[in-house]
């Protein structure tokens, strides 16, 4: 252990982790299809896309500057220090129990509304598998949250009953969310062999314009399309070797990753001009297109790769339970959290309670929002995902500097590699940060904005001082009986 490790403060009244009660199940394959179904979106493509030839630019320094160093931080950390959950354990690590509960509060209360944004995104893409998709269905608040509702729980049942069952619906995901990426790149391969682009390859339309603020946004938004390698890492206790597995699972998915990204954009932007790219749906827009270059007769591939979209986000959304779950499942056991947090299911394994509350939190939003349609509590809704947006980046900031400081101690040395590395993902984040609380351009108001979005943001960083504060005095009470 590195002095940094030894100096840090137990939490009062700790007890060490129960690992025997977890299983570890996951091999190297797994890992590898949990970090394609974490981190690959269909819908980064087009959003990239729609800004034209200079996005392909941008994919290759956020892939250099964020997702290499983001890769090369989880595998290192997790080869020195193999610990449940992961970005929360090596912030504790490092800087001790109160900047690691904070980490580890960003990192679960961020993701309490992510799966389910992300279905209801699903529910709309669905309508395209089912023939409906010009129809009033995908505008019904009725079929969307009963389609998401239903998809959440499914999700939540499995990964409840273990990762040994849970896993499947992951690894299915991540197969389903990359063979539409696949398509799409074949088509697009075929077009650029038998038709002209619908875009401009030159060197002006290729050079990004980073002086403009538009740019950079798009660049950071690019950066954190890559997010997502931390996830597995935080199931540590329940993989089979982690030192091994883990460092070559990132290994062999970054590049499955970074090439369905850009290949896939690339697809995009020759099959579809970028002023016509729809950023919700663009990847169907550009196989659609992609189908009919090659033959008409293809065009039934169309609903089948929003099918496979579906199942795919799926998968992601179990992904996205239990990872943070398992965050929740270790502040539990250091009882800043209530001890029902540190449960684990008698029969399955698993950190029930947590993942319940995910998914509990989550129903009452989605309940909250659809009862509130067009009202006040609808655009609280909204505000509430942009300032989960801004919490998202807390944890990435604590990880680089983690990374930086545990490297720099003990018999460690830190050497000029593991400083770039370190800072390069830390500014990138950072980047990230300052661009979230600028307000889009068609903001009425900036005041009302910041107001919203950044004070919002604080409150989160207010209730979990409170939340910390109160466990630890019923850690050190508990440690006086």
């Amino acid at each position: 252990m590195t002095p940094a490790a030894a100096s840090a403060p137990e939490p009062a009244g700790a007890t060490p982790p129960p690992r025997a009660a977890l299983v570890r199940s996951l091999g190297v394959r797994d890992l590898v299809l949990l970090n394609v179904v974490a981190v690959t979106s269909l819908r980064w493509m087009a959003t990239s896309a729609a800004a034209g030839p200079s996005s392909l630019v941008l994919w290759a320094i956020a892939g250099l500057f964020f997702f290499v160093p983001e890769g090369l931080v989880v595998s290192e950390l997790t080869t020195r220090y193999p610990d449940g959950g992961g970005v929360y354990s090596w912030t504790k690590r490092a800087f001790g129990d109160g900047h690691g509960f904070f980490c580890g509060w960003c990192y679960f209360t961020n993701n309490l509304l992510y799966p389910a944004n992300l279905l209801l995104s699903t529910a709309v893409i669905f309508t395209y598998a089912i023939g409906q998709d010009h129809t009033a269905l995908g505008s019904s608040w009725t079929y969307v949250l009963g389609v998401t509702l239903l998809l959440l729980w499914i999700a939540t049942i499995v990964n409840i009953v273990g990762l040994q069952s849970g896993k499947w619906l992951q690894n299915v995901g991540a197969v389903c969310t990359f063979l539409p990426g696949l398509i799409l790149v074949a088509l697009g391969g075929y077009a650029m062999m038998t038709h002209p682009s619908a875009n401009r390859f030159d060197a002006g339309q290729l050079v990004p314009h980073l002086g403009n603020f538009s740019e950079i946004k798009l660049w950071a938004s690019i950066a954190f399309a890559f997010t997502g390698l931390e996830l597995s890492a935080t199931m540590c206790d329940e993989i089979k070797e982690p030192r091994r597995s883990l460092p070559r699972a990132v290994l062999l998915s970054a590049p499955l990753i970074a090439g369905i990204y850009i290949l896939g954009t690339v697809s995009v932007l020759w099959l579809v001009p970028s002023k016509d790219v729809n950023v919700v749906s663009g990847f169907l827009q550009s196989i659609k297109a992609g189908a009919t270059l090659a033959s008409p007769a293809l065009l039934v591939i169309v609903p089948l790769c929003a099918l496979l979209f579906t199942i795919g986000n799926l998968g992601g959304v179990g992904a996205w339970l239990n990872g943070p779950a398992r965050v929740a499942f270790m502040i539990g056991l250091d009882r800043y959290f209530p001890p029902a947090f540190a449960k684990i299911h008698p029969r399955y394994k698993t950190p029930h309670i947590a993942i319940l509350f995910e998914a509990i939190v989550a129903t009452i939003f989605l309940l909250l929002s659809a009862l509130g349609k067009g009202t006040t509590v609808e655009r609280a809704y909204l505000i509430l995902l942009d300032t989960m947006i801004l919490l998202y980046f807390i944890p990435f900031v604590y990880m680089f500097l983690a990374y930086i400081k545990l490297t720099a101690t003990g018999a460690v040395v830190s050497t000029p590699r593991r400083l770039i590395v370190g800072w390069s993902g830390a500014l990138v984040t950072v980047v990230g940060m300052i661009v979230a609380c600028v307000p889009p351009s068609d903001t009425p108001s900036v005041m009302v904005f910041e107001l919203k979005v950044v004070g919002g943001a604080l409150a989160f960083v207010v209730l979990g001082w409170v939340v910390y504060r109160r466990g630890a005095r019923a850690g050190r009470a508990a440690a006086r009986a």
